[in-house]
């Protein structure tokens, strides 16, 4: 497979990590916006265990993997779905039988404002509000099964003129929490503190009203030989990633 041409990022911080990274105990890692959190405190008992330290780029997962095929210098591939690690798989960019579902996502309809999200998501139906935030569905997963609750609700063609939409999850976040739109679908991991809603109000929309959020994970073929992104991947398996895992409201893939 010839060498892909090298596609222009925001590339001040893509060549930064690869500056930072280029010794083989440090390995540079793209990571789904939803994951930043758990990521973030994976990174840091990572290092503490094994001495690599991981460089950390969040953003959209449908862009990661543009960039990927781009000649984007990551050697881990953390996506909020499993189809963009799996294209990366069939097309040669991923080490083979490395892939597999590090976490299942879940949605919530979130408010900053406290109680304006009933424990049942009436105000969907009931509320008065001029904006619900939607991570962008061709770019983001969580968007994608935002879309997919309110098809199955037959709430979309009422509520989408609504609709703001985020380039990822992590800006559907910020949409919400400025207040610039009333309420939003976000990621359970970005509003959960010791198990529950921390602040605002919410709605935990149970897992079998939406199409299903497999995040995949995935060991790429630039870090094939970087013992760091190697025992990262393994690391992702351990117990104490796990258990921070499931600390951000994420339930595990069956064994």
């Amino acid at each position: 497979m010839p060498y892909p041409k090298f596609l222009a990022l925001s590339g001040y911080l893509l060549f930064s990590l690869f500056s930072a990274c280029a010794t083989a105990d440090a390995t540079i890692v793209a990571v789904a916006a939803n994951f930043t959190k758990p990521m973030t405190e994976i990174a840091e008992i990572f290092a503490k265990a094994t001495g690599h330290s991981a460089k950390l780029a969040f953003g959209s997962s449908a862009k990661f993997v543009s960039q990927i095929e781009n000649g984007a210098p990551f050697e881990v591939f953390l996506s909020a779905d499993e189809s963009g690690p799996a294209k990366l798989d069939s097309d040669g960019y991923a080490v083979a039988g490395t892939r597999f579902t590090y976490a299942l996502g879940k949605l919530v309809l979130w408010s900053a404002q406290p109680g304006l999200v009933d424990a049942q998501g009436q105000v969907l139906t009931t509320g008065s509000f001029k904006h619900l935030a939607v991570a962008d569905p061709k770019l983001a997963p969580y968007g994608a099964a935002a879309i997919d609750f309110l098809k199955r609700k037959q709430l979309l063609e009422k509520i989408q003129p609504l609709l703001v939409l985020g380039e990822n999850i992590t800006q559907t976040h910020q949409f919400v929490s400025t207040g610039n739109a009333e309420l939003g679908f976000v990621a359970l991991s970005q509003v959960i503190e010791n198990g529950k809603i921390g602040s605002g109000s919410g709605w935990i929309i149970p897992s079998s009203e939406y199409s299903s959020i497999k995040q995949g994970a995935v060991l790429l073929q630039a870090g094939a030989e970087n013992p760091a992104a190697v025992a990262l991947v393994k690391f992702l398996k351990s117990t104490e990633a796990l258990a921070i895992i499931r600390k951000y409201g994420y339930d595990l893939a069956d064994k």
